[in-house]
């Protein structure tokens, strides 16, 4: 798997664009990003909190 990440280049990433345009069309395309950007959001607080949680742990032993 990750010997495909050296192949991908500027051609791959404009088909990848072309094919979701076809399959969502431009006006989902917003509401893709909103929902992507909050599921980044959250992954990045749940993290966080994670952090949090281990070092407050670590620190009562």
């Amino acid at each position: 798997m990750i010997i495909f990440l050296g192949m991908i280049g500027a051609p791959q990433i404009i088909l990848i664009v072309v094919v979701v345009l076809l399959l969502f069309g431009g006006r989902k395309i917003p509401e893709l990003m909103k929902g992507l950007g909050s599921g980044i959001k959250e992954f990045k607080k749940a993290t966080k909190e994670d952090q949090e949680t281990d070092d407050k742990n670590s620190e009562k032993k």
